[in-house]
Parts: C-alpha cells; structure tokens; sequence
C-alpha cells in the first residue's frame, strides 16, 4: 500500500485569532521563491511586497511583520499570500519556517519579539 503524505496545513501554524477579518490580509510576495506555510515574512518598504524576513538588512524586510498562512509558489513571478499580520493571534513556534540568515536561536527570539511587537504571539506546544 502506498504512503501518502500530506503537506503542512494552515491549522499546523495559526491556533488563535480574535477575527479573521481584523488578523488577516492579502499581500503580494515577492519573486524568486517558494515560500512554505508559516514562512515569516518582512515587508520591503519601497515596494510594499513581502518576502522571507532576512536577520539583517536595510530594506524593511528585516523587522518580521507578518506569518504566511498557506504555501505559495512566487518562483516565476510575484504571488498573492493571505497573512496574519496583526494580533491578538497565536501561532505554533514549530510551525514558523525562517529565511536562510535566521540560522540560530538568538535570531529566532529576535524575530519571535518582532512579530510579538504586532500582537502575534509564537507558542511552543499549541
């Protein structure tokens, strides 16, 4: 019998918010990527696009401001994500995918408090 696999859902990354309508909002995510379920994500000030929330830089993308909520493929060109961007909303620690510079636990606290900053919390074991 074959093993069949099912991907990350959205339920594996947001456990709480207050109101969909208020927590979440559409953005465009810029090229170059897939961008996995839960990737937490930065907003380039002079375009307004989002992309994986780099440990440092100067273009705004730096300060983690938003989690992707499904997988979305903007390899061959900009894509449309929905987000959670502002809180009260919870999602799991272990559902949160980083870009490649976030490579330890100090620059994973910083960005767990960055997103805390907008009322969305990171928890282990939801």
């Amino acid at each position: 019998m074959p093993v069949l696999t099912e991907p990350p859902s959205m339920g594996d990354v947001l456990k709480y918010e207050v109101n969909p309508n208020y927590t979440r909002e559409v953005i465009t995510l810029l090229i170059g990527m897939p961008y996995p379920g839960g990737s937490v994500l930065g907003k380039i000030t002079a375009s307004g696009k989002y992309t994986l929330s780099p440990a440092t830089g100067a273009d705004g993308s730096q300060v983690a401001s938003a989690v992707l909520l499904y997988a979305v493929d903007a390899t061959l060109a900009d894509a449309t994500g929905i987000v959670v961007t502002r809180g009260p909303s919870i999602v799991s620690r272990a559902g949160l995918a980083y870009g490649a510079t976030v490579d330890d636990g100090s620059k994973i606290t910083a960005k767990i408090g960055q997103l805390a900053a907008v009322g969305i919390i990171a928890r282990d074991g939801v």
